[in-house]
């Protein structure tokens, strides 16, 4: 299994992946937990979590609910 984020706009267009990929959901999410913060100065608006090709949940928005 390889653990990797879709980083997505708003309107679910893919603008990337997560730089590397995880053995484990909980080293993903993690990662995830640590960086956030600049993928949203990055433009991206939701995540995707992905075990291999298969959607595991999201999209989950990385902006504060209003």
């Amino acid at each position: 299994m390889a653990w990797s984020w879709r980083l997505e706009k708003a309107d679910g267009r893919s603008v990337g992946m997560s730089e590397e990929t995880f053995s484990t959901q909980a080293d993903a999410e993690t990662w995830l937990g640590e960086n956030w913060r600049a993928l949203r100065e990055d433009k991206v608006d939701q995540v995707t979590l992905l075990d291999d090709e298969r959607v595991v949940y999201g999209p989950m928005s990385l902006h504060e609910a209003q």
